[in-house]
């Protein structure tokens, strides 16, 4: 019953108030970043995708939520810049190449050192095993090992595996996010 209730609550509480989150995405170079931007933006993939250097920023509508999107650059040289671009976010979406296995140990230190910085704490992470539409990329699970996610404490966690390409599963991505846009007071 109280399901229910919520479902009619949150039913007209979208009739009324627009619901305004900010993300940002972070993730070693080449894992796909932009493309889930220009997939969330644009509703598909968008050929040649050029890579961020610095940061570009998009502001999308998904039913009553905006979001902003945050697409920092993964070079070593701007890594120093993520911590400013997460603070104060909704959530920090990090986004793994699921098929590049030789840089995991890579991709693992760069999350931690992030999301150890105190600004950061308690601010939800969604990890994004992407491009699982290539042969031998980890599953979900072979990531939440790999990243060792088990271990975060203080803030939800949560992983799915993506192919930002191909649209697979940017619709159960999409609907975590949203869930989460009131989770984090600015």
């Amino acid at each position: 019953m109280m399901k229910f209730i919520d479902s009619i609550l949150n039913f007209f509480k979208s009739l009324f108030w627009k619901q305004e989150m900010e993300l940002t995405l972070v993730g070693l170079q080449g894992s796909g970043k932009t493309t889930l931007v220009n997939v969330i933006s644009y509703g598909g993939f968008v050929e040649d995708t050029i890579p961020t250097i610095g940061f570009n920023m998009k502001k999308v509508t998904k039913g009553n939520v905006t979001i902003k999107l945050w697409d920092i650059g993964g070079q070593p040289r701007f890594r120093g810049m993520w911590e400013r671009y997460c603070r104060g976010v909704n959530a920090i979406v990090y986004v793994v190449d699921s098929a590049d296995r030789e840089k995991f140990e890579q991709s693992k230190t760069a999350l931690l050192e992030l999301i150890n910085k105190p600004p950061l704490a308690k601010i939800p992470l969604l990890v994004l095993a992407n491009k699982n539409d290539l042969a031998g990329s980890a599953s979900a699970d072979e990531i939440i090992q790999l990243l060792d996610l088990k271990s975060i404490q203080g803030r939800e966690v949560c992983c799915y595996s993506i192919s930002a390409k191909n649209s697979v599963n940017i619709d159960i991505t999409l609907d975590w996010l949203i869930k989460h846009s009131s989770s984090v007071n600015h």
